[in-house]
């Protein structure tokens, strides 16, 4: 199983973004809810652009690597994305698709975002209420803080 997230520039993490831990420790817990052995699964990183490398392994590489080593089939999910979009429909669903099937690869599964769910939106609702000063915003989050209340990237 390939738990991919959406990349950022490396300087962001040498800076203290952490983002890739986080990533990191995502995919330990739901690989072990589901009860996959450390070699079952892997993170990867998605949607770079530009000159700068970004977070690796890159996606698209990375599941070039596994269809040509052998890897007969793989299923992909984007933890980081709440509902399904452009850059889980087309760069992961067909894109990372075609690459890993032309690589040797002879299934692929895109396992899909939560998108509208109600069990999903229901906990969506639930997470935003819970902030603090939700009740005197209407239900909003705090001005200028996330769901989490993290820090901004630079």
């Amino acid at each position: 199983m390939l738990f991919s997230f959406h990349g950022i520039p490396q300087r962001y993490a040498r800076r203290g973004d952490p983002y890739p831990q986080q990533c990191q420790r995502t995919g330990e817990l739901v690989a072990r809810a589901l009860g996959l052995d450390q070699q079952a699964w892997a993170v990867a990183y998605q949607s770079r652009f530009g000159p700068e490398r970004w977070l690796m392994p890159y996606t698209d590489e990375l599941l070039a690597e596994w269809a040509a080593a052998g890897v007969g089939a793989v299923d992909v999910v984007c933890p980081g994305f709440s509902a399904d979009c452009l850059e889980t429909l087309d760069e992961i669903g067909r894109e990372a698709r075609h690459t890993f099937l032309a690589a040797g690869g002879r299934a692929f599964r895109y396992i899909p975002a939560l998108n509208e769910r109600p069990d999903h939106i229901a906990a969506l609702v639930a997470l935003i209420a819970s902030e603090p000063g939700a009740a005197e915003s209407g239900g909003q989050p705090a001005a200028g803080r996330g769901l989490a209340g993290g820090a901004r990237r630079p």
